[in-house]
């Protein structure tokens, strides 16, 4: 049988940190609360990215609460991705009870019920910040890899690209980039080929159907301006802490492509934006994406690979990203290998599958002389969890049965009236309220078509008049036949010259400046 003086040490030797840290909870020994095995986070970790899993209704939602509490504490913002709407309450204080209190009593904590700094934003049209992206901000890359197109299609969106650049078309939402497509696809080929080279219509017409497919998930409302700054993730609050950006996303479940088109733009954006680091003693910002699954369901071969690359990469602008699901096997194993944090909840065996997947996930913890941890991760209670994490120097910590700490905030959401409040508050809802539809691609090419047009037309009637009088004159006199005779070659290689000129014109390139940026080559 485990002894409770050796755990004890264990635990305290493995999770004794210099820096600054959180109480996660109280190491358990036999399925009891060892007193004094306090399981603690160190603050200058947690921008080596973490795992929270377990099956439904075993805590997982609000251990991620527990963590963003603590990090908005010590001044750290926080962004989470709330999936099922359940996230809101942490805005308000929680309510003490006798469980809470006996939990607390066991940790050695004291529970101090306490609301939190928030900022409700959104994706679509729910109440809150709005958030957007122009095209132009996707860049070529990212926006191929997302619509998963092979070399070629990614050679001509590349083109497309560099051609709105050249002429100042600015790519602020989809009915742009549809409308430049359409564009090179038939009036612009011409004289587009000659600068660029041979346009395939067979790629055209795929891109299109995959650029239809994307709005089909109501991407159009993620499109747009006012694009997005990430520095309003990373704001400090009046009170000195960290901001909790909750971004609910409950209508995201069914587009689970959209999701993951948001999620990797937001990453490339950050790691674009944001210097080098290094280890710092608290990361810049914290994500939380909860029901992580939906990032990878439906993601391309490539978007995955620019996931996992972006992933590796961001630790060292100081963020950190966490991943909340069911099963650790829906997050792929090379983004698992990098995690440094490690809660699992409890999983349930109800098939062999199940079992399996359990036997997997045991394998991945360290060995331990406390704990059988296959059997252990079926018999785990509600807001218990074993836990293990990288510490200072990035050696793994000994896995812990773990009693772990309730949030201080409001384990439910808010009601209606509070989030009016919440949002009425808001200078960031103010400043992204408003869709601007400046002029752009769509606006510029029409104009240039109608003009050319408009254009041919006048030049058909020109030259129609000029027949009809070139026909009543040779009504005249003999001399007058003559005359006309010689001015009608004339004018006829007058009109020539200039009807050629005109439709070069109408053809030509150059469209109307403006002042939006060019696109962004990620």
């Amino acid at each position: 049988m485990p002894n409770t003086e050796s755990f004890l040490q264990s635990v305290q030797a493995g999770y004794a940190f210099k820096g600054e840290f959180a109480v996660l909870g109280v190491g358990m020994l036999d399925k009891a609360a060892v007193p004094g095995a306090q399981v603690k986070l160190p603050l200058k970790t947690m921008n080596r990215h973490g795992l929270i899993a377990g099956a439904t209704g075993t805590g997982k939602t609000k251990t991620l609460q527990v963590i963003a509490e603590a990090l908005s504490d010590a001044s750290v913002p926080v962004l989470l991705m709330d999936i099922k709407g359940d996230l809101s309450g942490i805005a308000a204080a929680g309510v003490e009870n006798e469980k809470i209190k006996e939990r607390m009593t066991v940790i050695g904590e004291a529970y101090k019920p306490t609301g939190f700094p928030v900022e409700l934003m959104s994706l679509s049209n729910e109440q809150g910040v709005r958030l957007r992206a122009t095209v132009s901000e996707f860049g070529p890359i990212l926006l191929s890899k997302i619509l998963d197109l092979n070399d070629t299609q990614q050679g001509l969106v590349a083109m497309i690209f560099k051609y709105c650049d050249d002429n100042k078309l600015p790519l602020l939402d989809l009915k742009d980039f549809i409308k430049v497509l359409q564009f090179v696809s038939n009036e612009g080929k011409a004289e587009i080929e000659k600068q660029y080279g041979k346009i395939a219509s067979t790629s055209t017409g795929t891109i299109l159907r995959k650029v239809i497919e994307l709005q089909q998930q109501g991407a159009d409302v993620f499109f747009g301006e006012p694009s997005f700054e990430v520095d309003d993730l990373m704001r400090i609050s009046d009170d000195g802490r960290g901001m909790i950006n909750v971004l609910r996303v409950t209508d995201m479940q069914n587009r689970p492509k959209l999701f993951s088109t948001f999620m990797l733009q937001l990453l490339a954006e950050l790691y674009a934006s944001l210097p080098e680091a290094g280890d710092l003693d608290k990361p810049k910002l914290v994500m939380f994406i909860d029901e992580a699954h939906l990032v990878f369901q439906e993601a391309t071969d490539a978007l995955l690979q620019q996931i996992e690359t972006v992933i590796k990469l961001i630790r060292s602008k100081g963020v950190g990203i966490f991943f909340c699901t069911q099963n650790p096997q829906d997050v792929p194993a090379s983004v698992l290998s990098q995690l440094g944090l490690k809660v699992q909840h409890a999983l349930r065996a109800f098939t062999a599958a199940d079992r399996k997947t359990i036997r997997q996930a045991a394998e991945n913890y360290p060995e331990t002389e406390f704990y059988k941890t296959e059997e252990l991760l079926t018999e785990l209670g509600i807001g218990e969890a074993l836990v293990t994490m990288l510490n200072e120097k990035g050696i793994p910590t000994p896995l812990v049965h773990t009693m772990l700490v309730s949030p201080r905030s409001r384990m439910d959401v808010l009601t209606e009236g509070e989030i009016d409040a919440l949002i009425g508050k808001s200078k960031l809802v103010k400043k992204y309220a408003e869709v601007a539809d400046a002029e752009s691609a769509y606006e510029i090419l029409n104009d240039k078509l109608e003009e050319a047009a408009k254009r041919s037309e006048e030049e058909q009637e020109e030259k129609a008049a000029k027949k009809t009088t070139g026909r009543a004159k040779e009504e005249k006199s003999t001399l007058e036949k003559v005359l006309d005779n010689s001015v009608t070659r004339q004018i006829g290689r007058t009109a020539a010259n200039v009807i050629t000129r005109s439709l070069l014109g109408a053809l030509g390139l150059g469209g109307k400046s403006s002042k939006k940026k060019s696109s962004s080559w990620f």
